[in-house]
């Protein structure tokens, strides 16, 4: 995905609608979904490969310039002419976002496209440390895709992080974390996560059902919950003390969590690590990387004693 910003400031109501008039001040452009998931990787000190669908429009040549620019690998983008390439355009003022355009398709690519995606990660699958799939329902990771990557990883013997959508979500089976958020599970498993008790039964649930060998449910001010497959059980406070912007905390997470497993850290530590990576990037207003000498200089100070089980 592409993020477009349009940067300003409000001053006025329009006299056409009761709406606030934004004076642009200045637009940027920003690497934005599974890109952003990369770009974190890319800030930890890992190489991120994607594999990916931009279209053949101006969106998906910026986006594929941004990523040029970064020297990431591109062999792994693939081109539809099909589609448009999703692109968000947030509106901000005064550190406020006053609304959000999407120009997306979210029906299935097709077998052809996904043949093509799948045949870039068969070619690189020996040189990866792990595997993120993020899905955000817009059409790339089909259930047939989903199913053929998780068995290549699984013979590779390849770490494999999945943040789910509604859509797909129960597709996911035999992976090694599993990232749902508090709606995300609420929806799919008809169930409000409001009690301990609740969010007790539903990870249980989650692991058993997606037979995964990890699940870290994210509960946004209620921190994070994860629950292994030996039957061990982890409460991890949030780590935001300063939120000005939720955006892209959760590719944070994920990437984070990766990284570190693919660096030899066991699940506990992984996820205590990108619980704090999260609550730094909420601290900024849009969607950005996380900074890994502000990690390490949280991780160092200990602050509030969060890396003590």
């Amino acid at each position: 995905m592409l993020d477009r910003y349009f940067w300003g400031s409000v001053a006025r109501i329009s006299p056409e609608a009761p709406v606030p008039v934004v004076e642009v001040e200045s637009e940027s452009t920003r690497l934005g979904g599974a890109a952003n998931v990369a770009n974190n990787i890319a800030s930890l000190g890992g190489i991120p490969v994607m594999v990916g669908v931009i279209g053949s429009d101006d969106a998906g040549r910026i986006l594929k310039g941004i990523i040029e620019e970064q020297n990431f690998p591109t062999t792994g983008i693939v081109l539809d002419n099909s589609r448009p390439t999703t692109m968000k355009t947030r509106v901000i003022a005064h550190s406020q976002h006053v609304v959000r355009i999407d120009r997306e398709a979210k029906n299935d690519i097709s077998e052809e496209v996904q043949l093509k995606l799948l045949k870039a990660l068969e070619l690189q699958l020996d040189e990866l440390h792990g595997i993120i799939l993020e899905d955000y329902n817009k059409g790339v990771l089909a259930r047939g895709l989903i199913t053929k990557i998780i068995e290549l990883a699984r013979k590779k013997g390849k770490i494999v992080a999945v943040d789910p959508k509604f859509n797909n979500f129960f597709d996911y089976k035999g992976v090694t974390i599993f990232k749902p958020n508090r709606k995300e599970t609420e929806e799919a498993l008809g169930m409000r996560l409001m009690t301990e008790e609740n969010i007790r039964k539903a990870g249980k649930e989650l692991l058993n059902r997606l037979e995964a060998e990890n699940v870290l449910l994210t509960l946004g001010e209620r921190g994070m919950t994860l629950f292994e497959g030996n039957g061990n059980i982890s409460s991890i406070p949030t780590a935001a003390r300063r939120v000005a912007d939720v955006s892209g905390a959760g590719d944070t997470v994920i990437s984070t969590m990766t990284m570190a497993l693919a660096s030899g850290a066991d699940i506990w530590e992984s996820a205590t690590l990108a619980n704090i990576a999260g609550g730094i990037v909420c601290g900024e207003v849009g969607i950005v990387p996380i900074d890994k000498r502000v990690l390490f200089e949280t991780v160092a100070a200990g602050r509030d004693g969060l890396l003590e089980k």
